[in-house]
């Protein structure tokens, strides 16, 4: 919070939840704000030690890891064994599909569906640019509560937003 005069931060105002480590070997920090705090981190960076942080919202679809589906665990899978890199009836260690024979289960379905508005499905369930991600993505970010958040004596549950430190750089 010294760092980060600008800013305003009172003691309290970041809780850190967790962190891990991407492929590209850069650690992320997980933190839960306010919807004041998360305002100002979104369009400013922060300083941790030596380090200069980029801030956004945190969300993750949950992927289902029998059927490749959005939205539910394996344990509530309905569907069948498919796998998440060309949609065939197997499991993902037995695929041998080159990347040009990948197809999503879950854009396979939109467009099976939608009569109008087609998409593309030549991509893994796993793709991070699958439009059906992020649809999903969209509406996790429709349906989350970003209203002023204000301390009142009240009994309604009190919605506090996560964010993701990203793009770590050393200054």
């Amino acid at each position: 919070m010294t760092q980060n005069p600008e800013l305003g931060l009172i003691q309290g105002d970041i809780e850190a939840k967790f962190t891990y480590r991407t492929k590209q070997d850069r650690i992320n920090m997980v933190i839960e704000v306010c919807s004041g705090t998360r305002k100002k981190l979104l369009h400013t960076k922060l300083k941790l030690g030596w380090l200069i942080c980029s801030t956004d919202d945190y969300l993750v679809a949950r992927r289902c890891f029998k059927c490749s589906r959005f939205n539910y665990r394996h344990q509530d899978s309905r569907g069948q064994e498919t796998c998440p890199l060309c949609a065939g009836k197997h499991k993902l260690k037995e695929c041998t599909a080159p990347a040009a024979h990948y197809k999503c289960i879950n854009c396979v379905a939109f467009n099976r569906y939608t009569k109008e508005e087609k998409i593309s499905e030549c991509h893994s369930s796993q793709d991070k640019n699958c439009p059906s991600l992020q649809a999903v993505l969209a509406k996790y970010r429709l349906n989350t509560d970003y209203r002023q958040w204000r301390l009142q004596p009240t009994l309604t549950t009190i919605h506090r937003t996560e964010l993701k430190m990203k793009d770590v750089k050393r200054t």
